[in-house]
This record gives structure tokens, C-alpha cells and sequence, in this order.
């Protein structure tokens, strides 16, 4: 017997806490003990439970937050393992650099990774629409990483958190917003949407 049950979709806070709650985890225990490699178990823990109860709940995991789960595991395991804060910094950089590379590549081969991935949520947008979002966002990208590269080289680990909440959050939020009339140009309908577009998580 086929069970027809849709599992419920996460509201805008649900989102919001599932994406960016494990961020601010991170923020917080390295803000309350100073302990950078105490933050990132912290931040492990965090994003995987952000994981299951996406999967539990609403039977589904996106694909950036696989991705942002596996790279968080991996390389914060590899910083508590050796007491070595680099590599928790360089992660966003190394998601930043893949997540380009894909969404040029796709570009480049004619096949749009980011309208597969976020098809659904801009209704009604064209061909040529996401065309300029997926360039956009590749480009944005590329100037995060070098940026989390520039911040983390030349500051202090606790700005360099604090960075990434007051500096990158805001920005990738604006830069999301700062394509709406765009999209509308390019034929997207906001009275058919259900739920406001995602936006890509903050590394």
C-alpha cells in the first residue's frame, strides 16, 4: 500500500535554524570559552543534528547542506584530531572554490547545476535568468574565498569568527536580495511562490 503522506516543507525559521543554527553555535562556545577547537566539536555536533532532523522531519536533506555537513565533519574531525585551527579556516575557502567551479563548469558545459539544485523555488524564471544567477553567484563565490583568505590570514581567530557572522552572513543575504529585480525580469513569479528562494548557506 503506497503511502501518498507528504512530508511537511520547513517554514522560512526552520530554514534559517537549520542553515545557520550550527553557525551560530560556533559563534557562541567561541565566544563564551575561547576555544576555537572546543567550538568546532561544537559545530560538528551542531550540524549533524541540524542534518537529522531534517531528514526526520521533513524527510530531506538539500544538497548544500550535505555538502556543508560532509566538509564540516571532515575537516573539524581533522582539527580537534590535530589541534590545528587551520583547517576550520580554510574550509569555507575550500567550499566557496568547489561550489564555484561546479556552477562554472555547468556553465561552461551547458548544463545548469543550480537551476537542478534550486529549480523549484524560482518559479517561472528563464533560461537566460539563470544563466546571470548561476555567473553571479559563481563570481561571488570566488571573491568570498579569497576573502575568508585574506581575514583569516591577516586577523585573529576570534575576529575571524565574528567575520563570518557580521561579515559574510550580511553579505550573501544582500547579494541574494540584490538579484530580486533581476529575476523578475527574467520572468520569475513571486505571487506563485510558497516560500521565499533559499539562499546559500554562510561557510
Amino acid at each position: 500500500m503506497t503511502d501518498d503522506t507528504k512530508a511537511p516543507a520547513p517554514g522560512a525559521g526552520a530554514r534559517l535554524a537549520i542553515d545557520l543554527g550550527p553557525l551560530l553555535i560556533f559563534f557562541a562556545v567561541n565566544f563564551l570559552t575561547g576555544d576555537i577547537i572546543m567550538a568546532t566539536g561544537a559545530f560538528m555536533v551542531a550540524i549533524a543534528i541540524a542534518m537529522a532532523v531534517s531528514k526526520l522531519k521533513y524527510r530531506h536533506i538539500s544538497p548544500m547542506l550535505w555538502f556543508s555537513g560532509v566538509m564540516v565533519l571532515v575537516l573539524g574531525g581533522v582539527t580537534i584530531y590535530l589541534h590545528d585551527e587551520t583547517f576550520i579556516k580554510i574550509k569555507p575557502t575550500i567550499y566557496y572554490l568547489i561550489v564555484a567551479s561546479l556552477l562554472l563548469f555547468g556553465l561552461a558545459t551547458k548544463r545548469n547545476l543550480l537551476k537542478t539544485v534550486l529549480g523549484t523555488a524560482y518559479p517561472g524564471l528563464s533560461d537566460r535568468g539563470w544563466q546571470i544567477l548561476t555567473r553571479n553567484w559563481a563570481i561571488f563565490f570566488l571573491a568570498m574565498a579569497a576573502l575568508n583568505e585574506a581575514v583569516w590570514r591577516t586577523t585573529s581567530t576570534d575576529f575571524w569568527v565574528g567575520f563570518k557572522i557580521w561579515g559574510f552572513m550580511p553579505a550573501t543575504f544582500l547579494f541574494a536580495m540584490a538579484h530580486v529585480p533581476m529575476l523578475m525580469r527574467h520572468g520569475m513569479q513571486l505571487d506563485e511562490q510558497k516560500e521565499e528562494p533559499p539562499i546559500p548557506p554562510v561557510q
